[in-house]
């Protein structure tokens, strides 16, 4: 018996070893071999020629980082777009590496990538701990496979962020307050949604009746954009200055319900609708075949659906790929950004409301706070890419897939498509979200 106890202990530790690292490896060789081997073999429509190299995975924000962790930040409060919107701890730990003698892509790759590893261990082994292998399994595959898991590849704050975040909240669940403390407020050093923790870790103390020391370490997840602020106030004598330099990027804070108006009505009429065509000279249905495909394939996806009884698993998945290769050959990156928007956002937030009685108290409060902190962001721009950050949501539709594993193997397949897509188009320097 003692034999057979310490066989199965050493197969589950290896299997909480590999598994996370496979995963990791397997988005990695997804991500490296559409933007390195496929990519240069496409001709990319703004004539960027694709390179094997390091500087593939620079473009977009990087662009920002680079200044930052070379330069410093600038700012003028002219309502321009200004670095200063960019939180500090990346581009910091950046800098940091290139006083080492690493290049800026080498270190920003490096830093996010080996960081998105991190989240994913600290990510399997909390699932694991409330609900099981197998719901760690899938929660940890779909964090992985997910289109976003793009960003987590190239020289964004993904990785970094989703560890840190991660971490603080697998901190809290285990009443580990030093360490809640400590990576929430590296969290909230990264990136604005790191916010949201805040008031979550509050609520969450409250509600669950901690202790004071909850309390504290709640509110001590706030030094990370004290000392922005404190960092504000000596170089640009505004303590908010790195709220004032959120407008360049964004119109005003608030509901942006004309960008949410656009986005919805432009998955259904495409190019033919943008906020008051109907008043506009030039207004009207211009490219009528996209309103008519899009019906075409909803008819085709209903359909499909609602006599998936009456066909056999393979057929149905055969169908569903179909279906997704017509939205894919057919749309552009705008129509799948304004998808992936909808998914993690609306469908995500559902899938968590749905789940909220089985996920833990402080990930369903921080999952929602999240969502409220995008929604009232001010606009619509990278909200998929944002909501991907909010590690809630991934956990709630790992185990709705876990709970429906045929859904589960189709919707990673749809997952890993997409991915190699935006991989893709971020190489052909296409704004992918």
């Amino acid at each position: 018996m003692a034999k057979a106890q310490i066989v199965i202990k050493k197969f589950l530790w290896k299997n909480d070893f590999l598994f996370p690292a496979a995963m990791w490896i397997l988005s990695r060789i997804i991500i490296w071999t559409a933007m390195l081997l496929i990519t240069p073999k496409l001709l990319s429509p703004v004539d960027i020629q694709s390179h094997l190299g390091w500087g593939i995975f620079d473009a977009w924000d990087s662009e920002h980082y680079r200044a930052i962790a070379t330069h410093g930040y600038e700012f003028i409060n002219d309502g321009k777009q200004h670095n200063l919107a960019f939180f500090p701890l990346f581009p910091l730990s950046l800098w940091a590496l290139m006083n080492l003698g690493l290049p800026f892509e080498m270190a920003g790759a490096l830093v996010n990538n080996l960081a998105f590893l991190a989240a994913l261990y600290f990510l399997y082994l909390w699932v694991k701990e409330h609900f099981g292998m197998g719901t760690a399994q899938w929660v940890t595959a779909a964090m992985s496979c997910c289109p976003l898991s793009m960003f987590t590849g190239v020289i964004y704050t993904e990785g970094l962020y989703l560890f840190l975040s991660t971490a603080a909240l697998r901190a809290f669940d285990q009443k580990q307050y030093s360490w809640t403390a400590l990576w929430g407020a590296m969290a909230t050093a990264t990136r604005p949604t790191g916010m949201a923790l805040i008031p979550a870790l509050a609520i969450a103390a409250w509600k669950e009746r901690r202790p004071p020391i909850a309390y504290i370490a709640s509110l001590a997840t706030a030094l990370g954009i004290i000392l922005f602020s404190v960092y504000c106030t000596i170089y640009f004598h505004d303590p908010l200055a790195f709220i004032a330099a959120q407008k360049g990027w964004r119109p005003s804070l608030g509901f942006d319900w004309e960008g949410w108006l656009n986005m919805l009505m432009q998955i259904p009429f495409g190019d033919n609708w943008n906020y008051g065509w109907v008043d506009s000279p030039n207004g009207g249905i211009k490219n009528l075949w996209h309103p008519v495909l899009f019906s075409i394939i909803v008819g085709n996806a209903f359909a499909l659906w609602c006599y998936r009884q009456h066909l056999n698993f393979v057929k149905v998945a055969y169908g569903f790929y179909v279906l997704i290769l017509c939205v894919l050959t057919l749309a552009n990156e705008q129509l799948i950004n304004n998808l992936l928007n909808l998914f993690m956002v609306l469908g995500g937030g559902c899938i968590l409301w749905h789940f909220r009685r089985r996920l833990t108290t402080v990930s369903v409060i921080y999952g929602f706070c999240g969502i409220g902190l995008l929604i009232f962001s001010g606009g619509t721009i990278s909200l998929s890419r944002l909501a991907y950050g909010i590690v809630p949501l991934t956990m709630a539709i790992g185990v709705l897939l876990y709970r429906h594993p045929r859904l589960g193997y189709l919707t990673l397949g749809l997952f890993v498509t997409l991915l190699v897509k935006l991989a893709v188009g971020f190489s052909q320097g296409l704004w992918v979200g």
